[in-house]
């Protein structure tokens, strides 16, 4: 599995429809979000973009022209969604590794996605995604037969992978599967080394605590992870617990990481606390 930064061709997006997701005037203002996501993307790379049916692709169109977008860098795919989160429901790729540049060949593993534990159905749609591209571009696609959202797992591209156990051990999830069945399909079909497992994420994280909310790779060797200084903040023991982990980490040859923290932003808003899923 290629890490964040690899070379890529394009950028996968779902148009927001899910008025659940974003009910009353939240719409319209993801919606221009949305348009402002996909015109930076477009001054550099290609857009897949899934809209749900040809008139809202017109009115999707008319919105992006409006605001100068170059519509031949989208390919609109007409489609069902049921949401946005393409990071977690998208197909995640692999690369073989005996090969690169022009003949680097590529294939889709199709996980499953249940809504993170079946909290916002219906997911139909969205689980379907990875197999209709495959399809759609004949490209090759492996079948885990496990539940994996993409926001769960974050790779160094050299054979190390950040998860939680508080999502990948959750039994809304695989309650099939032990923690050592996990960690060998993870290895088998990611093409991962070592699994490095953090206990768990932000309070109230509707996840269950995705590590792309807590740490991510800069690169190969330096991990980025987020702390908080505060003790009385309720992520404050959670943090400190997966700082300890990752300091205490090696990659698979033996080798520390170098950790860089980052600052949990403040929990108290105007008198009022939130949990630190909310920013």
């Amino acid at each position: 599995m290629p890490a964040e930064w690899h070379t890529h061709s394009s950028t996968l997006l779902s148009w927001p429809v899910n008025r659940e997701t974003w009910p009353k005037e939240r719409l319209d203002r993801v919606e221009k979000v949305y348009v402002n996501i996909i015109a930076a993307l477009t001054k550099f790379e290609h857009v897949h973009l899934l809209v749900n049916d040809d008139l809202l692709k017109s009115r999707v169109e008319q919105l992006l022209e409006n605001n100068d977008v170059d519509l031949d860098e989208l390919t609109f795919h007409i489609r069902t969604c049921n949401d946005v989160w393409a990071r977690d429901f998208g197909p995640i790729f692999i690369r073989n590794a005996q090969k690169s540049g022009s003949n680097t060949e590529f294939a889709i593993t199709n996980w499953g996605f249940n809504a993170w534990g079946g909290k916002y159905p219906p997911f139909d749609s969205d689980n379907d995604v990875p197999r209709y591209l495959a399809k759609t571009y004949d490209i090759p696609r492996f079948d885990p037969d496990m539940i994996l959202e993409g926001g769960s797992i974050e790779t160094n591209g050299a054979g190390v992978m950040l998860v939680t156990e508080s999502v990948l051990l959750n039994p809304n999830r695989n309650p099939h599967l032990t923690k050592s069945e996990i960690e060998s399909r993870l290895k088998h079909w990611l093409g991962q080394d070592k699994v490095i497992w953090l206990n768990r994420g932000l309070e109230g994280d509707d996840t269950d605590g995705h590590i792309d909310d807590l740490s991510r790779f800069f690169n190969e060797n330096t991990i980025l992870t987020m702390i908080t200084d505060d003790p009385d903040d309720i992520n404050y023991e959670a943090l400190q617990e997966n700082l300890e982990i990752l300091r205490n980490a090696t990659d698979q040859h033996g080798n520390s990481f170098n950790i860089v923290t980052l600052p949990l932003p403040l929990t108290h808003i105007e008198g009022t606390t939130v949990d630190g899923s909310e920013h």
